[in-house]
């Protein structure tokens, strides 16, 4: 067990500092498991190519609509990230998990922009997304509309590319289209090829006894943040305005 001498707080009990180092030992076991599951991406061996040079829309110069390609949202970067958000056209607002998860990613796109491109793309009309944005003061993550294109049924954006056992894992019906959750990196070659990476597959994977969904906790700090306290997550859940 860790024994850090100098950690101690005004009138911790000893059975508090017991239990508190035998947690900092699991927290520190977590840390290296969390790395050692990073380096098993960074190996992962290159991906299946992208089959075909998806066109968006986006707000471009003098804020106007304009088509731009998969390839061309790169930039200067050989790595892109596209998180799908359930914002489709079927929907009054967007997906509330979806949108405190953005909120938080917003402030980290400044950072994040300078090693790697980074947008959030949804299928509503590109006009829609922007007000949206606007309205929520998001002034760092680009959104893109993928209203036009098959990227959302290829990369697991929407349930199109469900298999009949997924769709009845999640209880929807055979003639259901649903937007989901999903984040996918995709990787250019020195040769211009695209790649993909690696996506958020975890969204799939079953949940835990007695606890909520957790496939995106990754980028999450609402999340995070609520573990660190007394009463952890408990059955709250974020609303789009309080």
């Amino acid at each position: 067990m860790t024994d850090f001498a100098h950690l101690a707080y005004p009138n911790e009990s000893a059975e508090y500092r017991v239990a508190r180092n035998a947690l900092l030992d699991a927290e520190i076991a977590l840390r290296r498991q969390t790395e050692a599951v990073a380096v098993m991406r960074r190996a992962l061996p290159p991906g299946g190519a992208v089959p075909e040079d998806y066109v968006f829309e986006r707000i471009g110069a003098n804020f106007r609509p304009e088509p731009v390609k998969l390839s061309e949202l790169f930039g200067e970067h050989s790595t892109l990230l596209l998180y799908s958000y359930m914002f489709g056209s079927d929907r009054d607002e967007p997906c509330v998990g979806c949108t405190h998860l953005l909120d938080g990613v917003d402030g980290a796109a400044r950072h994040v922009s300078q090693k790697a491109a980074l947008y959030a793309v949804a299928s509503s009309p590109i006009a829609r997304l922007a007000a949206w944005a606007h309205g929520r003061r998001w002034e760092h993550l680009p959104l893109l509309s993928s209203a036009g294109n098959g990227y959302a049924s290829t990369y697991y954006g929407n349930t199109a590319a469900f298999t009949p056992g997924m769709r009845a894992e999640r209880g929807y019906n055979d003639d259901e289209n649903w937007d989901e959750p999903m984040l996918n990196v995709f990787r250019k070659d020195p040769d211009g090829t695209i790649r993909h990476f690696w996506g958020s597959e975890m969204v799939f994977a079953p949940d835990d006894l007695g606890q909520n969904h957790r496939g995106l906790d990754v980028i999450d700090a609402v999340w995070n943040l609520l573990d660190t306290t007394p009463e952890g997550r408990e059955q709250w859940f974020p609303k789009v305005t309080y």
